[in-house]
């Protein structure tokens, strides 16, 4: 059984990004009371801390792929453990050995795809512009006024293009001189890194700071908060800087300019859920509210968990391709939330997130009680 030997890596690896917070941690298990597996399940961050500072780890247990990264345990640490990165740490060298627990081994077919065609499912790169076809869209040309990137999921996923669709029908109808990349643009690469891959993370940046260097890209709009997080904060460790703005950004900036007209009523209730890489993370809590809180007739409804505080739908750290047993998904409790405030319609601004939120409606039988909608969505209908 892999050990102790290879967690010298890690300890090395955790003080170099965290100085020497990891060593003296409290173990006062605030971590854990704020996690969201232990609201369906035993999981113990703190413990997993204490086994890595003392190189007890055992990268085949599937402990450490649990952590979705979204940040609760961080904001409440009082002595500034970097448990992220240290669960990051742990599965850099679980990849690096190639020891993958069951539900994990996924991760390597998504490997694959990344490398392949630059997506994680492996899809033809030449497909990626399909979901434009009819829209009026442009491929991206330097002086234009924006590059819209809309990631993998709105790129190929059936249920999620309909996001593009709308934010592209949005940005026309706003007069925005906007193009896409179409089969030059790859993933971000924010997952893969969370699940430890840092390689193919840095090949994927590269080819993408290449590419917008190439055609001129200054401003680039995201639809997913994970792009954004990324773009903003990490593509900076390779010497570059663009200007990255959420769609949720942007669309209260184009309402507020009187850029973007809303003509129609959206007489239902809505609730608003804010996704971790766009909230805790990124700090973007008001722009989203702002957009919905223009539109007549809606009712904005908030969760008890929102904000800072808002719950996790379980699909960040990579968990988006790996399996999670129906009763231990956060997002049926959110669904629950949702209607339980009376909401007819679940908000969000991530596609991770809507992703997790239908597939839960799907199995809690919501499909007539509820709605899931990205917000560009529900502003598509009543401009």
């Amino acid at each position: 059984m892999e050990t102790v030997a290879p967690f010298k890596e890690v300890i090395d690896e955790v003080k170099e990004k965290g100085g020497d917070a990891v060593k003296f941690c409290y173990q006062c298990g605030k971590c854990d009371t704020v996690c969201p597996w232990n609201r369906v399940r035993k999981f113990s961050m703190r413990k997993l801390i204490r086994e890595a500072t003392f190189g007890l780890s055992e990268i085949e247990r599937e402990e450490i792929w649990r952590c979705t990264t979204c940040g609760k345990c961080p904001q409440r640490c009082p002595r500034d453990v970097k448990q992220i990165d240290d669960m990051i740490a742990l599965r850099r060298i679980a990849t690096g050995y190639g020891v993958f627990p069951a539900h994990v081994k996924p991760v390597r077919t998504i490997s694959a795809g990344l490398t392949a065609q630059g997506n994680p499912f492996g899809e033809d790169r030449t497909k990626r512009a399909e979901w434009a076809e009819g829209l009026s869209v442009k491929t991206f040309a330097e002086g234009m006024e924006l590059l819209y990137f809309p990631g993998c999921y709105l790129c190929y996923d059936p249920r999620l293009k309909k996001v593009a669709q709308a934010t592209a029908n949005i940005l026309n109808k706003a007069g925005i001189d906007f193009g896409i990349l179409g089969s030059k643009e790859n993933c971000c690469g924010e997952s893969i890194r969370k699940t430890g891959n840092e390689e193919l993370f840095k090949r994927l940046a590269r080819e993408n700071i290449k590419t917008f260097i190439e055609n001129g890209v200054k401003k680039i709009l995201v639809s997913s908060p994970h792009c954004y997080h990324t773009f903003k904060n990490e593509y900076p460790e390779f010497k570059v800087n663009f200007e990255v703005v959420h769609i949720s950004q942007y669309l209260f900036e184009l309402i507020n300019e009187g850029r973007l007209e809303i003509t129609k009523e959206y007489g239902k209730k809505v609730t608003y859920h804010d996704p971790c890489y766009l909230g805790r993370h990124n700090g973007i809590y008001d722009e989203p509210r702002g957009v919905l809180k223009k539109i007549p007739g809606l009712e904005l409804f908030e969760m008890a968990e929102s904000r800072k505080d808002s719950l996790c739908c379980g699909m960040g750290g990579g968990r988006v391709w790996m399996e999670t047993l129906k009763d231990e998904r956060f997002s049926n409790l959110r669904l629950e939330q949702a209607i339980g405030v009376g909401a007819e319609v679940l908000a969000t601004s991530c596609p991770y997130c809507i992703t997790a939120l239908e597939d839960s409606r799907l199995v809690l039988n919501y499909g007539e009680v509820i709605e899931v909608k990205d917000i560009t969505e529900i502003l598509q209908e009543v401009i």
